[in-house]
């Protein structure tokens, strides 16, 4: 979740070196971002991913966005989204994150915050599906 912060498209950036290449001017936010999270993302975090079996990093920036959830291994990005993803403006900006984002090789879950706090359980076990799915 970007939470007022800028949003670019990244141009320039080689998809080769994705973990060695990001703005190095969200760093800060992405650090205040891990500090405030969302009772949304504390609850995901801290009751499934926090443990799970391969790394995830929260507040990962790549490129000039910084995903919720990021997994490396499973080229797995997780996003939560708030009701404000959902008006036209920023579904359309989501729409151009998740394409750019899918030129890495990842594939990004938007999983709606009212979809997380209503089904916990299956949402992880979704996560946990795409998850095996990528890395067989």
């Amino acid at each position: 979740m970007q939470r007022g912060l800028p949003t670019v498209v990244g141009w320039g950036i080689d998809l080769m070196q994705l973990d060695k290449k990001h703005n190095k001017i969200l760093v800060p936010f992405a650090k205040q971002l891990r500090k405030d999270m969302t009772k949304e993302e504390k609850r995901l975090w801290y009751d499934f991913l926090r443990d799970y079996p391969l790394k995830f990093l929260r507040q990962k920036v790549i490129g000039n966005y910084i995903a919720d959830f990021y997994c490396a291994k499973a080229k797995l990005v997780i996003e939560l989204d708030g009701s404000q993803h959902y008006e036209d403006n920023n579904a359309a900006k989501d729409q151009i994150r998740t394409e750019f984002l899918e030129q890495y090789g990842l594939i990004v879950l938007r999983i709606p915050n009212n979809y997380l706090n209503d089904n916990f359980e299956y949402a992880c076990e979704y996560i946990n599906h795409v998850i095996k799915e990528r890395i067989e």
